[in-house]
């Protein structure tokens, strides 16, 4: 059951509403869920800081659920969160990216259940924000924030024996998927059976038992004939149901989802995918809305976004300082659109001095963790990279920048050890061992551009410095691109106005629609005709807020002919020539 739609809300400003009695009586105002409270959506447009808020819904249990045990899931709530169900609390949360989940106990016929939110995001705590603006203000590259309950919140009813999580990995060199699958609790002779379907015909079956097993495992071999792989010129998904049944035989659970057959390698400096030489043709998209934020104002707005970076002609984006609903996830794996999986790490900068600046917290890592645990099975991610522009002087001792980014690092590779991995985005490498290596550059003249990145051809490519000393380790051999570069400046109001008091992008702004496509040739060239590039990533899709640098507007208008964008992208890659070692 979707709870999306009308709660009762209240701003605590005091962060004092539980001695006040708040819990207990009817909150003040009314708000429309998921869209959080600053954004014009919710009904509510209140753009200052919010230490603490509350929400309230009630449903009714259909008859259908009687006996079983109910779940309510939180898709994101900014940032600290407390839920009680009629009066009794059921779980805390950290963390404003990721979900999780709070017990409603045994539902009964008709019972009415009440649902207490208090979110808590004082801005006086050191926390991972992504581009919600520290300071009052939108400015430069930091947005209007979030607070509160901004992904959609539903219910479900349950049985005791039931899939709580499921986790299916391909292996192209045998032609399977390994999976496993975690049940709600073990029972004697209880089982999972997985069936794979392409197109509708049965491919795979297996089982995997539940009786002795905290996680029963299981692996699905198909056949030569039934070989699809998942790429972005055919994303072929194949078809999963999962029948959990108990030791009685009796179907407990039932589970529909997908999945696609991929791989990923690393060759030298090259990123393979199906052991093809793809070049990443990758967009800088941020996922913000002008009446919602960071919540998509609907469904057809994530495919929008996604059919945006298509028609300029990119096969993926970087999904930049946030966690992305997982609806665009969908979209992406079905439309064959690759993806780089991040977090939104902003918000702890500037804690200490040059060399101790930066503040991350443990909850860094429980919260990537969450992510990755919710993202871990869609085919179109290829990659992770849980830190962006992370900036610290080099030095002797180790730092929490350290410790977290080697955390992050590390729980990624358990995680999932079968994509890439990038420790930072930019900036401050700090991991010996990381898969990839990147940088970020504005540089405006392509002719500075490519000499500035020429030194790749040597094994020297360009790193990112703020301080004498550095802010990275060396660099060891990885495959290398450019994962921030453009940011082209253009508005035609401020253009004709030339007043660039109320917008901001990189470098020189562009005096016409002329010269940009002159710039963005000049700059997209430089790294499509370098052969140990194996991509990169444009700055941005689409304008946000006052940072106008995207190829179409905040509404999604174009602002350029996105033809003319495409012909340039499409070009031949020299990368795409390169053959295997």
């Amino acid at each position: 059951m979707n709870l999306n739609g009308r709660w009762e809300f209240e701003i605590d400003q005091g962060d004092s509403g539980l001695e006040r009695g708040v819990l207990e009586r009817e909150l003040t105002d009314r708000i429309t869920v998921p869209f959080a409270p600053e954004s014009a959506a919710s009904g509510i447009e209140h753009t200052d800081f919010m230490e603490a808020v509350w929400y309230r819904t009630r449903f009714t249990v259909p008859s259908e659920w009687v006996g079983k045990g109910g779940v309510v899931h939180f898709g994101a709530v900014d940032h600290d969160a407390t839920v009680w169900v009629d009066g009794v609390e059921a779980v805390r949360h950290r963390g404003g990216f990721t979900p999780f989940q709070a017990p409603l106990g045994e539902l009964a016929a008709g019972q009415e259940v009440s649902i207490v939110v208090r979110a808590r995001d004082s801005r006086h705590e050191a926390k991972a924000g992504g581009k919600q603006a520290t300071w009052y203000s939108n400015t430069d590259c930091y947005y209007t924030r979030t607070t509160g309950i901004w992904q959609t919140v539903w219910v479900e009813a349950v049985d005791p024996l039931h899939l709580r999580r499921f986790r299916i990995t391909p292996d192209v060199d045998s032609s399977s998927f390994s999976c496993e699958l975690v049940p709600s609790r073990n029972a004697a002779g209880a089982s999972a059976t997985i069936r794979l379907f392409a197109e509708g015909d049965l491919v795979a079956t297996a089982t995997a038992g539940f009786g002795m097993s905290l996680a029963g495992t299981a692996r699905l071999q198909l056949d030569p004939a039934d070989v699809r792989l998942w790429s972005p010129a055919n994303p072929f998904l194949y078809t999963l149901e999962i029948e959990v049944r108990d030791g009685d035989g009796n179907v407990t659970d039932r589970v529909s989802s997908y999945t696609g057959l991929r791989s990923i390698a690393i060759d030298g400096t090259a990123v393979l995918i199906n052991g093809e030489h793809v070049f990443q043709r990758l967009v800088l998209d941020q996922g913000y809305w002008p009446s919602s934020l960071m919540t998509a104002p609907d469904d057809d707005a994530l495919v929008r976004d996604i059919e945006l970076g298509l028609e300029a002609g990119f096969n993926g984006a970087r999904l930049h300082q946030k966690v992305f609903e997982e609806r665009y996830l969908y979209h992406a794996d079905r439309l064959g659109y690759l993806v780089w999986g991040e977090f939104g790490d902003w918000g702890v900068s500037g804690a200490g001095g040059i060399g101790h600046n930066q503040g991350q917290t443990a909850s860094f890592i429980t919260q990537w963790l969450e992510a990755l645990e919710r993202d871990v099975n869609h085919p179109a991610i290829i990659g992770w990279c849980p830190l962006n522009e992370t900036h610290q002087a080099m030095h002797d001792r180790i730092t929490v920048l350290d410790d977290v980014t080697r955390g992050m690092f590390l729980a990624t590779k358990l995680a999932d050890p079968s994509r890439p991995v990038i420790d930072a985005s930019g900036y401050s490498h700090r991991v010996r061992e990381v898969d990839v290596w990147d940088a970020h550059s504005y540089e405006q003249d392509p002719a500075r551009f490519a000499e500035e990145q020429g030194g790749i051809a040597h094994g020297e490519p360009f790193m990112n410095r703020e301080f004498e000393r550095g802010i990275s380790i060396p660099y060891g051999g990885q495959p290398f691109f450019v994962s921030e570069f453009g940011g082209i400046w253009w508005n035609e109001e401020l253009a004709r106005n030339d007043d660039g008091s109320e917008s901001w992008g990189y470098g020189q702004r562009v005096s016409s629609r002329d010269e940009f496509h002159e710039r963005f040739a000049g700059l997209i060239g430089v790294l499509r005709d370098d052969e140990n590039m194996f991509g990169y990533c444009y700055t941005q899709l689409t304008d946000t807020f006052q940072e106008q640098n995207g190829l179409v507007d905040f509404d999604r208008v174009p602002k350029f002919d996105l033809s003319v964008i495409r012909a340039v992208q499409t070009a031949p890659a020299a990368y795409e020539s390169r053959t295997r070692r």
